[in-house]
């Protein structure tokens, strides 16, 4: 059969902003989306934060973009539509999508809501659904989603401010509970003072830790301290201050996405420590097996979570009142918003106002 244009091989028509090569350049696109299925929610898009990944596929820096490209995961709408076999939400209803639209839902990890390390996992934009069709995220005024990957959205909790939550609060909040960095008194490092980095201190705070903000940039120590409620800071080109800090911090969460020297922060964990790695350098990062060794050490991973726990951490925000600190954006703006973000010219998140972008028909 013949292949069909984005524009008409299903029946929901949709507006977006997509990037076309690797200039990363949004414009204008119209495509379409699937009807609701028996266990879909449609949804209008309300709001859409601007994620780092977001920069990176745009560009093409990772090698696997394919164009046109709709980004957006950190998506927050209100439900217009449900099939019929839909139990979770009802029309009226907010809902927020994150980094993941599908997976398997058989293997060992969907079975343990580890959904997000399924091997068959399905993203929010640039990879190909189940029906063959290529997904488009949250740059757009309209989502169809399986109710399976959506998160109920609190009452009461700003749909404009968290929806960064939806990808950067999961992808600290779920390292710091996995790797048992979420126990009062703890002494925790956060690498970085960025989109990830300032949601990480609060999350770090909530759980009662000690929090220490390592930055390249001592600008920036008025604001972890004053601003965000950090403890300490420690300027990561200063030896002697990493000096004066080595040996002292239980856990790091590493969410640099520039190539950066790991040693001077493997020498600031305690014996048994542990560094957890969140952002993605495009280069290799070099690590030297000793300073592990001595102190037996541990440098993990963790990307963003699965769906059960993605709510556990919109709720736990929502009681907290833990919320991005947040620039809110027109669309028309996403070039201008997407060449600060590459500069780390914004505090520290920029959300997409989806639904005052585009007038009605």
């Amino acid at each position: 059969s013949m292949a069909k244009s984005p524009e008409t091989e299903h029946p929901v028509k949709v507006s977006g902003y997509a990037a076309r090569d690797s200039s990363g350049i949004l414009s204008p696109f119209n495509f379409s989306r699937r009807s609701t299925g028996d266990r879909d929610v449609q949804f209008k898009v309300l709001y859409c934060g601007v994620c780092h990944t977001d920069l990176h596929m745009i560009r093409n820096d990772w090698g696997s973009s394919h164009y046109p490209i709709v980004p957006g995961h950190e998506i927050v709408g209100v439900v217009t539509e449900v099939g019929s076999g839909v139990e979770k939400f009802n029309v009226g209803d907010k809902i927020g999508v994150g980094f993941i639209v599908g997976s398997c839902r058989n293997c060992d990890q969907c079975d343990s809501d580890l959904e997000n390390y399924c091997r068959k996992q399905i993203h929010t934009f640039n990879r190909i659904n189940s029906d063959g069709t290529i997904t488009y995220g949250g740059y757009s005024n309209i989502m169809v989603v399986d109710e399976h990957f959506g998160i109920r959205w609190p009452e009461n909790f700003s749909p404009a401010i968290g929806a960064p939550l939806l990808c950067a609060g999961i992808t600290t909040y779920s390292p710091l509970r996995y790797y048992g960095l979420d126990k009062p008194g703890q002494r925790i490092g956060v690498v970085g003072l960025g989109g990830l980095g300032h949601i990480a201190v609060k999350f770090a705070k909530a759980f009662g830790a000690i929090v220490t903000v390592v930055s390249t940039s001592s600008r920036k120590k008025s604001e972890a301290i004053e601003t965000l409620g950090a403890d300490e800071f420690i300027v990561s080109r200063d030896t002697a201050q990493l000096q004066a800090a080595a040996g002292t911090l239980d856990g790091i969460i590493d969410t640099v996405s520039a190539p950066h020297p790991l040693l001077p922060l493997i020498a600031l964990l305690k014996p048994h420590g542990k560094m957890v790695v969140v952002g993605v350098p495009e280069k290799p990062l070099e690590l030297h097996a000793f300073p592990l060794i001595a102190g037996r050490k541990l440098i993990g991973g963790s990307n963003v979570g699965g769906i059960k726990e993605t709510q556990e951490m919109i709720d736990f925000a929502a009681k907290h009142n833990i919320l991005p600190d947040v620039e809110i954006i027109p669309l028309d703006y996403i070039n201008t918003a997407m060449d600060r973000l590459d500069r780390g010219d914004v505090k520290y998140r920029f959300v997409i106002d989806v639904e005052n972008s585009f007038q009605p028909e």
